[in-house]
């Protein structure tokens, strides 16, 4: 592998473009450096052999995931028991493997395409790559590309669809500018398309139907490392009530997030049954809980008490804080490998709504909101999303605000109200175009109340899923492969 000032010039930029792609996302928002990025990716990857293509790719990952993702050495030395250096090495050793995705993407990329039309087959390798990391290994779409644009002019497109959709107008955007500075002129064109069409593209896809839901959406503030004791659990059960009793009479729905209680279901009958005994008769209560059955399986649930009927198992669960790859192998090695509660079972694909206060009600406990497929699945048959997550584990660093960003990305999507109760913020409510209606302090005891509104209707994405984004972006590849195809033909 050549280091040359001009190879060294573009791993430079690679690590640049890592940074920037962070910085697209939440708290910053600074979503023009989006395109930015993938201009600085793009730009001489043609001169690279597959090899040094890799070594870039892996670059701008390790520097996307070590500024993007810092909140993991949070959740592994603050909240898992772990040392520092060992916390370093395992938060290292993260970011080190997920860089691999991009490795792949960009070897692959450069192996098996060539220059021809480089401009849009890039970017549809690019999508293509998100897709691979959103899936395999159980998958992590976190910091995806189009993750960043909720509010940008290119927000509209979202509706139609999706978030990959998004990541591959961004990369479309960042190539055909690459394109202007070698005076490609044409490249305006498709350029100023991208950025202008969603200017006449419908603003709402769905409508509310009846009155508006008030909702209360309580937020425990509750010390994680301490959550788990008998002290935790007292003061859990009086925090919970008191919230509850100060708003009973107010609203149609109250939202307590994930593990609210922090016990089992059979432990936390005796209280809820107590709260639900002060409610109104037509309020309901919808809770995160612990629930064991027959079977001594453990699923992380939602269940509720008053105006309810369901519940819900969380089906897609997060390795190593809920259960544990390799177990026979790593149990008992290390401290963070023996979290509490990381011996959940997923629950099934496909889960019928619940309902609560009349509303149809699509659940995604905690990570599966940033799953896009996922999300649309349960907004098909519901008229509003509800998120309830226990982001006490991020501690105070970036990773509340995207999560919260990603939330409000599923909301524009699917054209539905998101719900969201936390343990210590962020708590929203976010309306079907992404924004923020209302939005609780973090790291206070406090309830939030508001109103939303069940809505009607199915947005494109919605009906579709991410499918055909992932096909445009399939076809955008298929001239670099059958330009490489075409070169090989002519040599021999």
């Amino acid at each position: 592998m050549g280091l040359s000032p001009a190879f060294l010039l573009q791993l430079l930029a690679a690590l640049v473009a890592g940074g920037f792609t962070t910085l697209t996302a939440s708290p910053f928002e600074l979503w023009w450096l989006g395109p930015v990025a993938i201009g600085l990716l793009y730009i001489g990857l043609h001169t690279l052999t597959p090899a040094q293509a890799a070594f870039k790719g892996w670059l701008y990952g390790v520097a996307l995931f070590a500024s993007g993702t810092s909140w993991v050495y949070v959740s592994i030395h603050d909240y898992g028991y772990t040392g520092v250096p060992l916390a370093v090495f395992l938060t290292a050793l993260f970011v080190t493997i997920l860089a691999l995705f991009f490795s792949g993407t960009f070897w692959l990329y450069r192996r098996f395409t060539s220059a021809r039309l480089a401009f849009i087959s890039f970017a549809g390798a690019w999508v293509l790559g998100e897709v691979l990391r959103t899936y395999l290994f159980t998958g992590f779409p976190w910091l995806l590309m189009g993750s960043g644009y909720v509010d940008s002019p290119l927000a509209a497109w979202a509706p139609v669809g999706g978030v990959y959709l998004l990541s591959l107008l961004v990369a479309l955007s960042g190539t055909f500018a690459a394109e202007l500075l070698r005076r490609q002129w044409w490249t305006l064109a498709p350029l100023a398309a991208i950025w202008l069409v969603p200017l006449a593209l419908p603003q709402q896809w769905t409508t509310p139907v009846s009155e508006p839901t008030r909702v209360a959406l309580l937020q425990g503030n509750l010390p994680q490392l301490l959550k788990w004791t008998p002290e935790g659990q007292r003061t859990a059960a009086n925090t919970y009530s008191e919230l509850t009793r100060e708003v009973a009479d107010e609203v149609d729905l109250i939202i307590w997030p994930e593990t609210a209680l922090p016990m089992m279901e059979a432990q936390a009958r005796p209280v809820l049954e107590r709260v639900q005994s002060n409610l109104p008769p037509d309020v309901a209560l919808l809770t995160g809980i612990v629930q064991r059955d027959e079977q001594e399986r453990y699923f992380n649930s939602v269940i509720g008490v008053g105006n309810v009927e369901g519940s819900y198992h969380k089906e897609h669960l997060v390795p190593f804080g809920e259960y544990l790859p390799l177990e026979s192998v790593l149990r008992g090695a290390i401290d963070f490998f023996d979290l509490p509660m990381s011996t959940f079972t997923k629950g099934e694909h496909e889960q019928t709504p619940m309902q609560a206060a009349g509303i149809n009600i699509g659940n995604a406990i905690c990570y599966e909101i940033i799953y896009p497929q996922l999300v649309a699945r349960r907004a098909q048959d519901s008229g509003v999303i509800m998120t309830v997550s226990n982001d006490t584990w991020f501690g105070a660093s970036i990773g509340p605000h995207q999560h919260l960003q990603m939330a409000r990305l599923r909301a524009l999507e699917n054209g539905r109200y998101v719900i969201r109760a936390t343990s210590n913020g962020i708590t929203a409510i976010i309306d079907p175009n992404g924004r923020l209606v209302e939005r609780a302090p973090q790291f206070e005891t406090t309830l939030l109340t508001g109103e939303f509104y069940a809505m009607e209707g199915l947005t494109p994405f919605t009906r579709t899923g991410s499918w055909p984004a992932w096909l445009l972006a399939g076809l955008m590849l298929l001239p670099g492969l059958l330009g490489v195809r075409t070169t090989r033909q002519r040599r021999s």
